[in-house]
């Protein structure tokens, strides 16, 4: 069963149920308190709910203490199948696919909602929209997804992405257990107490002294990369910029404070007092979560930087008591999607150990995995510097059919085409300058250079793209069949916390056992989902702990 919901005005709305089988409509209701209604035909229907954005809607609900189980988000849907039709248009208004459709005018995209906003319930855009419309927009994207040339991998692309924003909704509204008091301990003995607001705290206070001292008492600002190359540069050493892999080929005194000074500061600005004060509410930190926020699908945050968390931080997210975390981490997850994505048989035997770089090198590096290793991020990557180049040919000798897959990916982003991972998400063609540079055919030797070096860049992206998105494929889907799983078996379970290719689930000690069979779980039916009767294997190093910071 199908429910298309249209919200309104001060809490009240409009929905149409629909049979998924016949197409025919059921009822239409018009509640008074649409969120009481939805709760009340959760419980007796489980039907899958159509919403034009669940990041809009369903936040609400959960403040109500109201869960959706099936969605389909009419927003992120029109999102994939823009970008898999290779067009362009406004998709975060989901008005603009109507207007699509009748050949009116666009609204221009939403912005963001701002942090710790506060609408009406359900007091959405205006412009948006009848039943009939709703109903017209999912019945052309159904239709769309049908003409695709794997109708079934983008259904599962698109179900899974709405199943994606209904977890990480829930995850914001869970949050990542945090302990204060060990944050602000952690931060006094890096920074010492907290300075008064103006002023540095005392660690870096003394560290800029050094600096200063090491430059001959010469005023200079650390904080300013300009001041610290000036510095450098009156000293008679040329440095492009103070990024640490620079300053670590300097020979000069002021290097090692310098270096101490930008790590320290980062943390200071970065998720100091400060952070804690805006993030951190009644022992949980509750990011803001972007599905598919970066184009190959991997999510983003919107502010409090939930996917940057230094590794010192980790020991300030601990299970509450009697609770423990479960943290899975993929395995070395990129290659092994290169092997089930190329198919390449060979590769996939290498699959079957935890440490896939350890067998390829006792295969074709005579035991060193560190070359392994770079040839395989080459392959994937498109480097070539470094040694790279032969290591990357011993590779392609040995696995003709993995590396040839990412080469072809390379070859279609040169010449600007599109290329799309496992389930059909779909590289964003190259900006309007980019073929500006392609088409030129004659200009100076400069000018010529820079065309060949743009075009090569943009293999390089088409290049990963294919593996870091179908990747991210199976990590969404991993996370979706999982918030199923747990759900049904362990509903005290919570996911908090997800990252790339890791997974962190807050459960009762008790049930800990359960989570990581249910974890496994999941990461087999991901595999068969994504990738059908691949050999390839996807294993996860899983701990269950007390604190995030023992897990690795």
């Amino acid at each position: 069963m199908l429910v298309f919901v249209s919200p309104g005005r001060a809490g009240a709305g409009s929905a149409r149920v629909v049979d998924a089988t016949t197409a025919e409509v059921v009822a239409d209701h018009r509640p008074s308190d649409l969120a009481a209604w939805m709760a009340n035909f959760e419980v007796s229907e489980h039907p899958r709910w159509i919403l034009p954005a669940v990041d809009e809607l369903y936040p609400q609900l959960l403040q109500k203490d109201i869960r959706l189980s099936r969605c389909y988000d009419l927003t992120l849907s029109e999102g994939l199948l823009l970008n898999h039709e290779g067009r362009r248009g406004s998709h975060r208004n989901p008005g603009a696919a109507w207007a699509r459709l009748h050949g009116r005018v666009e609204p221009e995209d939403k912005p963001p909602p701002a942090k710790d906003a506060q609408p009406a319930l359900f007091e959405l855009d205006e412009r948006f929209y009848s039943l009939d419309q709703l109903a017209e927009v999912y019945t052309d994207q159904q239709r769309r997804i049908l003409a695709s040339a794997h109708p079934d991998r983008l259904r599962l692309l698109v179900t899974s992405e709405s199943a994606g924003a209904l977890a990480a909704a829930e995850m914001s509204h869970c949050g990542l257990p945090w302990s204060e008091k060990v944050h602000l301990e952690l931060l006094e003995s890096m920074l010492g107490p907290r300075p008064l607001p103006g002023a540095r705290p005392a660690k870096l206070a003394d560290l800029a002294e050094k600096i200063i001292a090491a430059f001959g008492g010469r005023s200079l600002n650390p904080d300013s990369p300009p001041s610290v190359v000036k510095a450098f540069a009156r000293e008679g050493i040329d440095i492009p910029n103070t990024r640490a892999w620079v300053l670590k080929e300097v020979d000069h005194p002021a290097v090692e404070p310098l270096l101490e000074y930008k790590e320290l500061a980062r943390m200071w600005t970065a998720h100091g007092w400060s952070w804690i004060e805006s993030w951190v509410h009644d022992g949980r930190f509750r990011p803001e979560y972007v599905v598919g926020g970066v184009v190959s699908g991997r999510w983003a945050t919107r502010g409090g930087a939930a996917l940057q968390l230094p590794k010192a931080l980790r020991k300030a997210v601990r299970a509450l008591p009697g609770w423990s975390l479960v943290v899975a981490d993929a395995a070395q997850l990129e290659p092994r999607v290169l092997a089930a994505l190329s198919e390449d048989q060979k590769l996939a035997e290498f699959s079957r150990d935890v440490d896939l770089y350890a067998g390829l090198a006792a295969d074709s590096f005579e035991g060193d995995r560190g070359k392994a290793k770079i040839a395989m991020l080459s392959a994937m990557y498109g480097g070539t510097s470094g040694g790279a180049g032969p290591l990357l040919a011993v590779l392609r000798k040995r696995f003709p059919q993995a590396v040839g897959h990412v080469e072809q990916a390379a070859q279609a982003g040169e010449q600007g085409r599109m290329v799309r991972s496992q389930l059909g998400r779909t590289s964003p063609y190259p900006s309007e300058s980019w073929r500006a540079l392609m088409e030129r055919s004659e200009g100076t030797e400069d000018e010529m250079r820079k065309s060949r070096q743009a075009s090569r860049d943009w293999g390089r992206f088409t290049r990963n793209f294919v593996v870091q998105a179908s990747a991210a494929d199976w990590a969404l889907v991993l996370l979706v069949v999982l918030r199923r799983r747990l759900t049904a078996l362990a509903p005290a379970a919570e996911i908090v916390f997800y990252q790339h290719d890791e997974f962190m689930v807050h459960c009762p000690a008790s049930a800990a056992e359960l989570v990581r069979t249910e974890v496994l779980a999941s990461a087999k039916e991901a595999s068969k989902l994504v990738f059908g009767d691949t050999p390839v294997q996807f294993p996860l190093e899983i701990a269950t702990v007390d604190s995030y910071a023992d897990a690795k």
